[in-house]
């Protein structure tokens, strides 16, 4: 009896971890069905999202209704398309699409522009800074919210994210400062917008000057140098340019004075007692650009630094003219601050070579903003000569300050006179008389 007891109780044990067996292979076989039945109406929600239209979008929210990526998706589709629909609807999806990731600053920001669309701005301002918190340096989110302040008055806000916007990189600076400057006359809260770095600054500089605003220019050039950053010479010549064209020359000649003082090795102070030439004797290299000799190339002549043919061992300019062209040569030359009502002692060495032309190199001296007023025109020089002083004085009229000194050579008159040859010239001085 016991025996057989025991062989009921064996039975009803085995029976049971049988039953348990089968029972979770049940629980494993509906769960992998149903893992496999979230995959395909996953799936197929993807596919129908792939095809980008909003009845596509809307089939894929109806097979996976809890991705927030679609529900995004089809409130910026009917946001961006959309010329007359409702957009308590549009705002609907952004909504959900927040609820199913509430951590998604992409999502709290799409948002935002919906309830801006909805003219709810209270709603807006508070879900753009919701995206702001969760992801603060996004310049995506930055440009929005700063469009958003700057459109709502909001200015103060909207410049502070337009910092961040900067800081990133990846949106057009020039985009960036003509929205700040669109949104508010007020240039020093511009500038203290501007991280500190050289490049923004400098990118802003030539945003002003783009736009003829010269006085703005100063304005930055001023906090560039305050803040002492660091920048490389020829990034500032296209605002000393900018003097230049804008009659500038009181701020032009502190700009230099100022270069000079911060890049020793590769430009020098002008002194009004001395002589006014910059690079005279092209020590440093020329810089195309204030008051340095500048060099446009053109078709017919190269110019080239030669220190085999100076006159002490330091270096000479050197022009050498193929012969292909009968040029009307102006194109090298530099700026001169001087004063009105002056007289002036001009002198220079020059030497040529093979000067083919009955019209060959010479020195000119004229109005800096009427180059066709020509103070003075040194000799003209043909064929091969040792090195010879160029000479001359002028007095300065009382409507200039600005001179453009240039190696000219004037086209010749002589039907097909090609000018072939080389002109060396060093040692250029322009002093005022006592």
């Amino acid at each position: 009896m016991a025996t057989r007891g025991g062989l009921t109780k064996a039975w009803w044990n085995l029976a049971s971890v049988r039953w348990h067996s089968v029972l979770k292979q049940i629980c494993l076989l509906i769960s992998l069905s149903s893992c496999l039945y979230l995959v395909v109406r996953r799936g197929i929600g993807a596919w129908y999202f792939r095809r980008g239209s909003p009845d596509a979008i809307q089939a894929a929210i109806k097979w996976d209704p809890s991705n927030p990526q679609y529900y995004d998706s089809l409130g910026t589709l009917a946001h961006l398309y959309a010329d007359s629909g409702d957009s308590n609807d549009i705002v609907h999806l952004y909504q959900c699409a927040t609820r199913l990731s509430p951590r998604d600053a992409q999502f709290w920001s799409d948002l935002g522009a919906g309830y801006d669309w909805a003219g709810r701005p209270k709603d807006a301002f508070d879900a753009f800074e919701r995206a702001r918190r969760l992801f603060p340096n996004s310049p995506e989110v930055n440009w929005r919210l700063a469009n958003f302040c700057i459109r709502t008055g909001n200015i103060r806000e909207g410049v502070h994210a337009l910092n961040t916007v900067l800081l990133a990189g990846s949106a057009s600076r020039r985009d960036v400062f003509a929205l700040a400057t669109a949104a508010t006359p007020d240039q020093h809260a511009i500038l203290e917008m501007l991280p500190l770095r050289a490049p923004i600054f400098l990118d802003y500089l030539y945003f002003r000057i783009q736009r003829g605003d010269i006085a703005g220019a100063e304005d930055v050039w001023a906090r560039l140098l305050q803040l002492n950053l660091g920048f490389d010479l020829p990034q500032a010549l296209p605002y000393l340019d900018a003097l230049i064209q804008h009659k500038e020359l009181p701020r032009l000649a502190e700009a230099w004075s100022a270069l000079a003082q911060r890049f020793p090795a590769q430009l020098q102070r002008l002194h009004s007692g001395s002589n006014l030439v910059a690079n005279a004797n092209f020590d440093f290299d020329i810089l195309n650009g204030g008051f340095d000799w500048r060099v446009l190339p053109t078709e017919g002549a190269a110019v080239s630094l030669d220190s085999a043919d100076s006159l002490d061992g330091g270096r000479a300019l050197r022009i050498t003219f193929d012969g292909s062209r009968n040029l009307d040569y102006g194109h090298v030359f530099q700026y001169v601050l001087v004063q009105p009502n002056t007289r002036y002692q001009f002198s220079a060495r020059m030497r040529v070579q093979a000067i083919t032309s009955d019209s060959g190199p010479r020195f000119q001296v004229t109005d800096a903003y009427d180059p066709s007023n020509i103070l003075v025109s040194t000799e003209n020089l043909v064929g091969t000569s040792g090195w010879s002083e160029q000479e001359a004085e002028f007095t300065t009229k009382p409507e200039i300050s600005l001179l453009l000194l240039r190696v000219a050579r004037p086209s010749s008159a002589t039907l097909d006179s090609r000018i072939a040859g080389t002109v060396w010239i060093d040692r250029v001085s322009l002093t005022a008389e006592p």
